[in-house]
């Protein structure tokens, strides 16, 4: 591969990048909050594959002069994975991987002041926390509502989920919460799901690394789409 289809690969990545990080693609592999690095980062290769051009361009007479060497066709091969970024956007983590996760649920140094509204709105990182290790103390009396998407494990039994970040969807692990109550007559993984519910005390222990799983008593559940942002950040904030 010479310097000038170098600069031609770099530039596509740069693209790639750039286009990812304006648009929602972004979000299929890393954290919201990356997105200016992401975006720096392909203004950076686009402007490293112009600077290559350029020097290729200026070697250019002093190159057909010396002796050329054929470069290995395989290195082309780096083209795949740069298909793969601009054609193909992976879907979302779902259930496969939240079931062989163990729950990523983490003690909060403090907890903040509940929204407003009834019920109240709650991501499921938050819930799962005033639930498993506030014994759900600012959740008595107050209806709650979670969005997330199913899991099912070998017996049935029925889980909300949201995968939780670190900073990209490689590290991405899941917090669950048990649903008890008025659920939907059919079940089915992966469909997200909001749910309105109040706070049930109890947790169940995760099988695969023995952490908290509280319970939520549903009152009634609806399906809603794919949010925009199928990942929960807020176990890290």
């Amino acid at each position: 591969m010479n310097r000038q289809a170098q600069a031609a690969v770099l530039f596509l990545l740069g693209a790639a990048l750039l286009h990812a990080g304006t648009t929602d693609l972004y979000l299929r592999y890393v954290k919201a909050g990356l997105r200016p690095l992401l975006l720096a980062s392909g203004a950076v290769l686009i402007v490293t594959a112009l600077a290559t051009a350029w020097y290729a361009r200026r070697a250019g007479g002093t190159a057909r002069t010396g002796h050329a060497h054929p470069e290995p066709r395989i290195s082309w091969l780096l083209l795949l994975p740069l298909l793969a970024l601009i054609l193909i956007a992976p879907p979302a983590l779902g259930s496969y991987s939240a079931l062989r996760s163990g729950t990523a649920l983490q003690k909060p140094y403090a907890y903040g002041t509940l929204p407003t509204g009834t019920p109240v709105p709650l991501s499921v990182v938050d819930y799962a926390s005033r639930a498993a290790y506030d014994h759900g103390r600012s959740l008595h009396g107050r209806p709650v509502r979670v969005t997330g998407f199913l899991a099912l494990d070998h017996a049935g039994a029925p889980y909300l989920v949201r995968m939780a970040l670190n900073c990209c969807a490689a590290d991405a692990q899941p917090v669950k919460i048990a649903l008890t109550g008025e659920l939907p007559p059919v079940l089915r993984p992966d469909a997200w799901l909001e749910v309105t519910g109040t706070y049930r005390p109890g947790t169940l222990r995760d099988p695969v690394d023995d952490g908290p799983i509280p319970y939520l008593e549903v009152t009634s559940a609806k399906p809603v789409p794919v949010p925009h942002d199928p990942y929960d950040e807020t176990w890290n904030n």
